[in-house]
């Protein structure tokens, strides 16, 4: 484990998620991280962690020890002494995760209201998520990006020049709408929450397939970019995790960089 691991508390959070990238695991660990929650990260702290995410693969599998149906696909968590009978419980899909952390360690928003739209706000990023994803694995994702390559050109230049800013300008006019009370930091009310930290990921993963055409487009968003990113990176927790060992480099997951995608 870490050194700069925090101390333990309770209920012990487990997350299952492939080591060594960030893929949608990291939108839990930020959350994790962005509130000094103490987590165990299976695969990347274990050498036989990888062995708990490969078990899920199990197309067999009807249910689990513990009373839990099986997850259709990593990133899991398994929270002991949450389930049925005082058993773990195991949830799977990033938002739904996300939004049972919430609650716990503080990150839904104030009031019945700013949870749902934290949630909604949480879902269009991680819609943003996966048609980038898409720009490189356009056709089939058991496919090598080689095969579909051509494809992918014309896949990638539609999310440049249409999807990109349709997403970008969105939550542009959600921090406008905010700003009294998130001053441009945050996109509901006056504190983080995930839906902040989950844009934030996704905006830095865009920096890293696109950069070209990142650099190129930051200045039509200022509250975005000017204020917004920089918040969120430097918030507390965050700023500790994202220069530490543990903040894993983006490299073949869902945020990959071909130069032949980015702008010309």
């Amino acid at each position: 484990m870490s050194a700069t691991k925090k101390t333990r508390t309770q209920p012990p959070y487990e997350l299952l998620y492939w080591p060594g990238i960030p893929g949608r695991g990291e939108f839990i660990r930020l959350a994790f991280e962005a509130t000094g929650t103490s987590y165990t990260d299976t695969a990347n702290e274990s050498k036989d962690g990888i062995q708990a995410v490969l078990a899920m693969k199990d197309e067999n599998a009807t249910i689990d020890a513990d009373g839990n149906p099986p997850a259709f696909a990593p990133p899991a968590l398994r929270i002991h002494g949450e389930g049925k009978d005082g058993k773990p419980l195991l949830l799977y899909q990033t938002p739904a995760i996300l939004n049972y952390l919430g609650d716990k360690i503080g990150l839904a928003g104030e009031d019945e209201a700013d949870k749902h739209w934290v949630l909604a706000h949480t879902l269009t990023a991680l819609d943003l998520n996966n048609e980038v994803h898409d720009t490189h694995h356009p056709i089939a994702t058991a496919k090598y990006y080689e095969d579909q390559k051509e494809e992918a050109l014309k896949k990638a230049a539609d999310v440049r020049e249409q999807r990109i800013p349709k997403f970008l300008g969105y939550f542009e006019r959600i921090l406008k709408g905010n700003a009294a009370k998130g001053g441009g930091k945050y996109l509901v009310g006056g504190k983080l929450s995930y839906a902040d930290t989950t844009l934030w990921h996704v905006l830095s993963g865009l920096k890293f397939a696109f950069p070209k055409e990142m650099e190129a487009r930051e200045k039509e968003y200022e509250s975005l970019f000017g204020t917004f990113y920089p918040s969120v990176q430097e918030h507390s927790g965050l700023k500790e995790y994202l220069a530490s060992e543990r903040r894993k480099p983006f490299s073949m997951g869902i945020f990959r960089h071909y130069p032949e995608l980015d702008r010309q």
